[in-house]
């Protein structure tokens, strides 16, 4: 494609009609905006097919079940996975903080990601029972260190390459397109899963998927990025603590830690959902392709929509995102509870998962964006770190409860995310705009 085809299609994209907007950029990133815009845009969207077809939600639960790895083992690679890729980045921020030029650390991490899920692959090929367990498992903590070193520098290269008023449609965008690829990647496995679903079928899955985490690093190689601000190394061995006290000293930047941390329903429930299916609805590897299916077109439809207002309000789009996350598990909880023959449906859980799925694009746009146009330089590597890590920890405590009420009652554990939803949809819509 053509410079000018690209600047015209940016233009499109973005409504821009006039001079170009440069918000919150230097000059010299305003010269390559446009290119940078699709190179990260292309990065994430094979990054996020990568992430759907080695989902611990699904795709590698379901490739443990073929292995024969203990439901224990199975039931950590949720909580390693989320949590595993947010704690360790209030350590790692101090050294990302250091260097003027940060795509490498995400490029390292991409590959890094890459070995670890092929590896996962090779495992699910040679071992089985405990073994293959506990070699899984491990891949998976590779990976989500890796995937920390991506997720701090990510957000800060976005910030010294797109304007303000872009970054949320650049996450739409990436989300909308990336959603076409786990459509059709969802109607694969769902045909295939009538006649081969078998341990080489889900692990030529992983295999697919690695691949996309080295195609990653090589487009994102080519992202014009220029020195952005530093900080010394530091002697003080309280390095650490004077960051987490940015939650005692700034109210902003806590109040959005607290909403954060109450918009975890929508991700925290998806797997409750897929519990739920499995249980009524039966027909587990036809309902994996569904399910996969349902999300991809909950991002075609919904992504592009959920960028434009988080570039509007990026904390009313959360507000309102986890207001539809937290009534759905209210409504499922109630035809769950109260309505036998209706929960029995094969089509229900395809549904009410593609509207979680709407839901939860619009939390992560809008937290994604609040951060990211809350700061500058190492305020905002510091204020995603700080955040990252103690959102982690929640993960962890909060998903070693919700596993073991769910012993219980799954759709109560749904009922009690769902509620603390409202809240965290009360709490977002108090946030200041940053905008």
């Amino acid at each position: 494609m053509s410079k000018t085809a690209i600047e015209k299609l940016y233009r499109f994209l973005n409504n821009e009609d006039g001079e170009r907007v440069c918000t919150d950029i230097s000059d010299e990133a305003c010269e390559h905006t446009v290119t940078n815009f699709f190179r990260i845009l292309l990065t994430h969207t094979v990054t996020k097919l990568g992430d759907t077809l080695s989902n611990p939600k699904t795709v590698l639960t379901w490739l443990m079940s073929y292995v024969n790895a203990p439901v224990y083992l199975i039931s950590l690679i949720v909580p390693i996975r989320e949590s595993g890729a947010m704690i360790p980045q209030i350590a790692i921020s101090k050294y990302i903080s250091q260097k003027p030029i940060r795509k490498w650390i995400w490029i390292f991490g991409s590959v890094l990601q890459f070995v670890s899920i092929a590896a996962i692959g090779l495992v699910g090929l040679s071992y089985k029972g405990v073994l293959a367990g506990w070699l899984m498992v491990g891949c998976l903590v590779v990976f989500s260190f890796a995937r920390s070193l991506s997720s701090v520098t990510s957000k800060d290269v976005i910030g010294k390459t797109i304007a303000k008023t872009r970054r949320g449609k650049l996450g739409g965008y990436t989300a909308a397109l990336s959603g076409v690829l786990v459509l059709v990647a969802g109607l694969l496995i769902t045909y295939k899963s009538e006649t081969d679903a078998s341990v080489d079928f889900y692990t030529n899955l992983m295999f697919f998927a690695s691949v996309m985490w080295l195609v990653a690093a090589l487009i994102y190689a080519s992202v014009k990025e220029f020195p952005g601000e530093t900080e010394s190394p530091s002697e003080d061995e309280n390095a650490m603590v004077s960051k987490l006290e940015l939650l005692k000293t700034n109210t902003q930047f806590r109040n959005f830690v607290i909403a954060r941390a109450l918009l975890l329903c929508s991700s925290l429930s998806a797997p409750f959902y897929v519990l739920l299916a499995q249980k009524h609805a039966g027909s587990e590897s036809f309902l994996l392709g569904l399910l996969i299916v349902a999300n991809g077109i909950a991002s075609i439809i919904s992504s592009p929509f959920w960028g434009k207002q988080a570039d509007k309000s990026s904390k009313n789009t959360m507000a309102r995102a986890v207001t539809i996350a937290a009534i759905m598990g209210i409504v499922l909880f109630v035809i769950v509870t109260f309505f036998e023959s209706f929960r029995n449906q094969l089509w229900l859980y395809p549904i009410v998962f593609f509207i979680l799925g709407v839901a939860h694009g619009g939390v992560r746009a809008g937290r994604k964006t609040y951060v990211v146009d809350m700061a500058n330089g190492n305020e905002r590597t510091n204020y995603v770190a700080v955040s990252n890590t103690i959102i982690g920890v929640i993960l962890l405590i909060t998903g070693g409860l919700s596993a073991l009420v769910s012993v219980l009652s799954i759709e109560g554990v749904i009922l009690g995310l769902s509620l603390l939803g409202l809240l965290g949809a009360y709490r977002s819509y108090k946030l200041p705009d940053v905008e």
